[in-house]
């Protein structure tokens, strides 16, 4: 994961969504920054703090991906690539 200042930090995740992720990391992340996050063998993607909990030994951060656009779930609360009833 690297912030705007390029400094890398690493983590693990701990779930991952359409609209972002949660992970834990062991140096604090900025709010106020946008991160490239790459999860696995998928592309980089550009992500901002949505919340954190600071822990003894790092920080338990929610990521919202920068590239989602509407709502996550939809608005209109149907499910992306579900099959009518």
């Amino acid at each position: 994961m690297n912030g705007e200042s390029d400094q890398a930090t690493e983590g693990w995740t701990l779930n991952v969504s359409r609209g972002g992720l949660r992970a834990v990391v062991e140096h604090e992340l900025d709010p106020a920054l946008e991160y490239e996050v790459e999860v696995g063998d998928g592309p980089a993607r550009r992500a901002c703090v949505a919340w954190s909990k600071g822990e003894a030994d790092g920080q338990i951060v929610g990521l919202r991906f920068l590239d989602v656009e509407g709502s996550v779930p939809p608005e209109d609360g149907t499910t992306p690539g579900a099959s009518g009833p």
